[in-house]
């Protein structure tokens, strides 16, 4: 059955060599999106949009938003996750460790396109 991948990896500077990692390991398409945890919404509660704030300001604000990077992807059932995950935390670092990141991996029961004109059910 095909897997759906997920990282969510917290320190934007480690994002290009997880993402050549992956390449090298098989993975022949990726998807990779700017995100913002909880905890910086949580955090921001105390920030009020009806203050008249000078736009520059607003801005600079705006710019130290904590990111982090959402990587996505999905493979075939022959796929080798466990060594993936290995190598993901070689250069990540162990994401049993707080403010690493997560990533998780759920089964799809049926994806289009993992293989240029095949269909796979699972």
């Amino acid at each position: 059955m095909p897997h759906l991948i997920s990282l969510v990896i917290h320190d934007m500077d480690k994002v290009d060599a997880v993402v050549h990692a992956w390449l090298e390991a098989g993975i022949s398409g990726l998807t990779l999106m700017d995100t913002s945890g909880l905890s910086h919404h949580v955090g921001r509660a105390g920030l009020r949009d009806d203050l008249p704030v000078f736009p520059s300001v607003r801005k600079m604000l705006e710019s130290t938003e904590l990111q982090n990077r959402l990587l996505f992807t999905v493979v075939a059932d022959d796929f080798d996750i466990d060594a993936l995950i290995r190598r993901t935390e070689q250069i990540a670092g162990s994401l049993d460790r707080p403010g690493t990141g997560i990533l998780f991996v759920m089964p799809v029961t049926r994806v289009a396109g993992l293989q240029p004109g095949k269909s796979h059910d699972g």
